[in-house]
């Protein structure tokens, strides 16, 4: 019995001994397994994070830049010789006002000159032009300028107390010219009105020019009064030309003009001329 229970205590020693060990194990089986079950969950959860933090980027939209970057000094798009032609006793230009004059600009001159009891001569003679940017909204700036230069020419055709209006096209002027002829009846007298309306790339240039012969003088004919026009015209086109250099890359030919043009036109009417004329007599 002795040697039995001696034999035994060993082997309880034993088992109590794996209890023990095991007991221990457990509480760290545990928290291995939580900081397992932990790390799957975080990872789950960047991953979820991440994609919707980058959505796919949409392309942003694009538009042919504009040709023409600057306009030339109003006054000065035409040369001493012309303005003698056109305007023989005028003195310097009169600058119209502008808030950006790299993108609207205008000049005019007027001429009284004096033929004694014959009467007189009366010339006026103004310049605008109008530049338009590239715009992701409204379209290229060539297309603009296209929509604007056909405002002009309706403008001009549909002047108030306008008589006997005609309408040609103005070849070798710019990309595209037409000029506006007509007869304007004051008390003064009869002003023949020319207005040639061009554009180049993305600019339109608008000439007026027109004369009158006063207090009995003849009136002045109006073949002689367009071919200074479109001369003047095409001067003033080529300065535009010249002020942007080289490095104006000329635009594609658009197929159809932008919806929106601008409310204000830089050219002046003929009925403001013809009240120089009268203040002038």
């Amino acid at each position: 019995m002795q040697r039995r229970a001696e034999r035994e205590q060993p082997e309880r020693a034993k088992r109590l001994t794996r209890v023990l060990v095991c007991a221990a194990a457990v509480p760290v089986m545990l928290v291995t397994a939580g900081c397992s079950s932990d790390s799957g969950s975080d990872d789950g959860g960047d991953k979820a994070a991440s994609a919707s933090a980058s959505p796919s980027a949409s392309p942003s939209p694009t538009v042919r830049e504009a040709a023409y970057r600057t306009l030339p000094e109003p006054c000065a798009v035409l040369s001493e010789k012309t303005l003698d032609d056109l305007v023989p006793k005028a003195k310097s230009g009169k600058e119209g006002s502008s808030d950006d004059i790299s993108t609207r600009g205008s000049c005019s001159w007027d001429s009284l000159e004096n033929n004694g009891v014959k009467g007189s001569q009366f010339r006026w003679l103004n310049v605008s032009m109008l530049r338009f940017d590239s715009d992701t909204t409204r379209g290229p700036g060539d297309e603009l300028a296209r929509e604007y230069y056909g405002k002009q020419v309706r403008d001009a055709q549909s002047d108030e107390g306008a008589k006997n209006v005609r309408t040609e096209p103005a070849d070798g002027i710019g990309d595209e010219a037409t000029t506006v002829r007509y007869d304007l009846k004051k008390k003064e007298g009869t002003f023949k009105q020319q207005t040639v309306v061009a554009r180049v790339e993305n600019v339109v240039v608008t000439l007026d020019y027109n004369g009158a012969g006063l207090a009995g003088d003849r009136t002045p004919d109006a073949d002689d009064l367009v071919k200074d026009a479109r001369k003047a015209a095409k001067e003033a086109v080529a300065s535009v030309t010249e002020a942007n250099g080289t490095d104006a890359a000329p635009s594609k030919s658009p197929s159809k003009s932008a919806s929106q043009s601008p409310s204000k036109s830089p050219s002046k009417s003929a009925s403001q001329s013809a009240s120089k004329a009268s203040s002038k007599d």
